[in-house]
């Protein structure tokens, strides 16, 4: 009975490499949007130059929507690679080319779940406030209440960093 048991422990522990697979497909998506959020910007800033700096509202709005735009993709192409690296180093191994440079930030640094949990959560709370902000310049403010409305959500916004950052 010993000897199933410690087949079947063995089995089951090295079942963590399937880890690997979300890692790998993490890190692709991660690479695909920066390729997409850098091709958004590409494409209005391409046509800003080629305009010779002039353009007009409707160019400069596009312009900057696709950089907030951009933003967004970023930072969920970041969020990807914290949870690729997260992953990595909670299932499978540590990251020994991190912890041996010396001029490496600990930023990525994940030690157990709450880690990753908390350094996720930071980056999506970006993602919100910069879609929030997308959404915002948007919209046409015709009445008083819409106005109280943004200010609101600025108001939230600022609450959810500000807790965010509270320790204890």
């Amino acid at each position: 009975m010993k000897f199933i048991e410690r087949l079947f422990e063995a089995f089951l522990w090295r079942t963590r490499w399937m880890v690997i697979i979300a890692v790998l497909f993490s890190l692709l998506a991660s690479l695909s949007l920066f390729v997409v959020a850098s091709y958004e910007i590409y494409e209005p800033v391409h046509s800003m130059f080629s305009h010779g700096f002039h353009l007009t509202k409707q160019e400069h709005e596009a312009l900057v929507s696709a950089i907030v735009g951009a933003i967004d993709l970023y930072l969920i192409a970041t969020v990807l690679i914290i949870f690729a690296l997260g992953l990595y180093e909670l299932f499978i191994s540590k990251i020994d080319e991190a912890e041996n440079d010396e001029n490496s930030s600990k930023i990525l640094a994940i030690h157990n779940l709450d880690d990753l949990k908390e350094k996720l959560a930071k980056v999506v709370l970006m993602v919100l406030i910069v879609t929030f902000f997308k959404y915002a310049i948007h919209i046409k403010y015709e009445t008083p209440i819409e106005t109280l409305y943004l200010a609101a959500g600025v108001l939230m916004l600022a609450l959810a960093l500000y807790f965010s950052h509270k320790k204890g």
